[in-house]
């Protein structure tokens, strides 16, 4: 999936195709977020992830359907991570206090710290129907928490523990999907491609703001572990007209 900017710039997002990441997790459903083909035929830009309903998601950005025999182990929580714990209780009022007992109400005066440690979620749901087959990114009342937890922290993706999945799943909470019998979670692939692109200008410029050095690699980073290249061209532009003029 490409954006182009008007005027002849060029490429600034792609989605990445045939590269492995340096890490994987395996899963117990497959998630397979592929482009329209008829207005990407000539694009081999599918994206497939694996995805675990704990939360621990397998990057692999190629674009065939891989054998999760073939995918290793899930990766565990990174030690000493900050353990966001959310149950019915705070789902059902909105209520945002773990969010806040991990670094006290300022949430964000240390995000050196935020960063260094990575931030995780134990959310301790229990459904009416002990036997409803839906996960947790299909229950209305979750996913609203995590859109009020988004619109008070819009930077909160770049902090979270990306190597157990974190990121991912934050996303599946966020973005338009859907359950497949045979690929799990189908991701709406326009609006994963908008997701990313807000969480690159939101985090880019909140990194910026707090002087966080080598800031263009991480909104990177964060943007690959969805899938998706960042052209240095963006943050040229980023740069050159800043949203917060001085």
């Amino acid at each position: 999936m490409l954006l182009a900017g008007g005027g002849g710039n060029t490429f600034l997002l792609s989605s990445l195709s045939g590269r492995n990441p340096s890490f994987s997790f395996k899963p117990s459903l497959q998630c397979k977020l592929a482009c329209s083909s008829q207005s990407r035929a000539k694009l081999d830009v599918s994206l497939s992830v694996a995805f675990n309903p704990s939360g621990n998601f397998d990057l692999s950005l190629s674009g065939a359907y891989e054998d999760t025999q073939k995918v290793a182990t899930p990766l565990p929580p990174t030690e000493g991570r900050l353990e966001i714990v959310i149950d019915n209780d705070a789902i059902q009022q909105l209520d945002l206090s773990p969010v806040y007992a991990i670094h006290g109400d300022n949430l964000a005066h240390n995000p050196a710290m935020l960063l260094e440690k990575t931030v995780g979620f134990t959310i301790n749901y229990e459904r009416e129907d002990p036997y409803d087959p839906r996960e947790l990114s299909e229950f209305p009342d979750v996913r609203l928490w995590f859109v009020r937890l988004d619109a008070s922290y819009p930077w909160f993706p770049v902090v979270l523990d990306w190597r157990a999945g974190e990121l991912a799943r934050y996303a599946a909470m966020l973005v338009p999907h859907q359950m497949s019998m045979t690929k799990g979670v189908v991701f709406n692939p326009e609006a994963l491609e908008l997701f990313v692109m807000n969480k690159v200008f939101t985090v880019h410029s909140w990194l910026k703001q707090n002087s966080i050095p080598r800031c263009e690699l991480k909104t990177s980073h964060m943007a690959r572990m969805l899938g998706f290249g960042i052209g240095e061209e963006l943050f040229h532009l980023i740069e050159k007209h800043p949203g917060n003029p001085p």
